[in-house]
């Protein structure tokens, strides 16, 4: 294995209902868990999302609305999930914009929190972007030589995107062979909320949207505390909503 790990990395890849965080559910979850010892574990279930499946969305992962009928729904799995992903860092391919916040967001659906902060978030498309600029089924065929059958099945996607960051690995002697040196590599990002409405700006929380972006959070919600109403109210996903609650309570203690 030419990845060198110090605790477990789970390669998640999510098929969904579509592409909004805050509105649409998972429907398919693969896990392929790599051990610091080289062994692989997976985990993959189909969903019942609770809401219909648009055609749009069938047409490109095939799961349909029959097939999830009899399924569990992500919340009587969660608890077996998230002891799945306990000790890991999180890989994927394209995930720290897309699987990781729709997980988390799901996560908190069921009152759970899945805490992120003390994780590393590996990126693989990140690297593929920075080096040769292509998509995951191009990324299989340039770094494995081998056609990606079944795209766009989650475990299929999963698998691939370790095999992908294996090789990876083997062909830029730079981005060294953990998942510190990789993720530092492709520029780690210092993630507030997954939708991206509030950026670090020489580390400071910062709103970036709206009326107030460019401005700092607390400075905000000291001036104008009825904005916090208005987001906590408004179609805002739950870990948006959850990063500004603790914002708020830390600016009330600093009163």
């Amino acid at each position: 294995m030419n990845l060198q790990l110090t605790r477990p990395i789970a390669f998640i890849d999510l098929e969904t209902t579509g592409i909004n965080i805050s509105t649409d559910r998972i429907v398919e979850i693969a896990i392929v868990k790599i051990l610091p010892n080289g062994e692989k574990q997976n985990k993959r279930k189909i969903v019942n999302p609770t809401i219909p499946i648009p055609q749009g969305a069938i047409d490109v992962h095939g799961i349909t609305n029959e097939m999830v009928k009899e399924a569990p729904t992500f919340k009587q799995i969660a608890n077996e999930v998230k002891q799945f992903l306990d000790n890991c860092d999180i890989g994927g391919y394209n995930s720290n914009r897309f699987d990781i916040p729709m997980l988390v967001e799901e996560f908190l659906r069921c009152e759970l929190n899945i805490e992120i902060e003390s994780r590393k978030l590996l990126d693989v498309q990140k690297v593929f972007h920075l080096m040769e600029q292509r998509t995951l089924t191009a990324a299989y065929k340039f770094y494995c030589s081998k056609e990606l059958e079944n795209a766009h099945s989650a475990e299929a996607d999963a698998t691939a995107t370790y095999e992908v960051l294996e090789a990876q690995i083997t062909k830029y002697a730079n981005i060294g062979n953990t998942v510190e040196s990789i993720v530092k590599f492709t520029g780690e990002e210092n993630i507030i909320d997954f939708s991206r409405r509030f950026i670090m700006e020489n580390g400071v929380e910062t709103f970036n949207f709206g009326k107030h972006k460019g401005k700092p959070v607390t400075q905000v919600l000291k001036e104008e505390p009825q904005y916090y109403d208005w987001m906590m109210k408004g179609d805002f996903a739950l870990h948006t909503k959850q990063k500004l609650a603790e914002m708020y309570n830390r600016t009330l203690l600093k009163k």
